[in-house]
């Protein structure tokens, strides 16, 4: 007859390894800030500036400061008014939120949009995967995170756009940093 005889250590194990099993590890969020000057109007109407030494917004510090020469949300020749980029993004890595920091000169002029839109193929259309429209009217300065996504960048580029919505053409927005929240795919 055989008999089998387990040990202290490996009965101890045994529920260890059986709970082990039943656990959900969950990606590790990271962030990865990108280059905010790289941030390009979306029409004629806004325009971007910068100074190293002082922005002109609240404390000073340096950013991107956008200014437009219409009020509302909406570019002259039609669409949204924004700033624009393209991302690049590690492969592996899953687009789970964006961070905005900024700054306003005054809150009746804001980000009023953090957006996601992946370039399909052909690169005729661009799928929005974020739309988040709270209007962003805290005049910091203030770092704040969008609405939870889940952009995967292998599937096709990557486009972030910031809506802006001016109550008056001399207010300025402030863009201190953007940064990607992401996870391990």
């Amino acid at each position: 007859m055989v008999t089998s005889k387990k040990t202290k250590k490996a009965a101890k194990a045994s529920p260890k390894a059986a709970a082990a099993k039943d656990i959900t590890i969950r990606p590790r969020k990271t962030i990865m800030w990108v280059n905010h000057f790289d941030l390009l109007p979306g029409d004629p109407s806004v325009t971007t500036t910068f100074n190293a030494v002082n922005s002109g917004v609240g404390g000073g510090l340096t950013g991107l400061v956008i200014q437009s020469s219409t009020t509302g949300e909406n570019a002259s020749g039609g669409g949204n008014k924004v700033v624009h980029m393209g991302l690049q993004v590690p492969p592996g890595y899953s687009i789970r939120a964006v961070r905005v920091c900024y700054e306003l000169t005054n809150k009746r002029s804001f980000i009023s949009q953090i957006r996601l839109a992946q370039v399909q193929n052909p690169p005729a259309t661009a799928s929005v995967i974020l739309d988040d429209g709270t209007d962003q009217t805290n005049p910091g300065p203030i770092c704040v995170d969008s609405a939870a996504t889940n952009v995967d960048p292998s599937l096709g580029e990557v486009l972030l756009s910031l809506r802006v919505n001016f109550g008056n053409t001399s207010d300025k927005i402030c863009v201190r940093a953007v940064g990607l929240i992401l996870t391990s795919a």
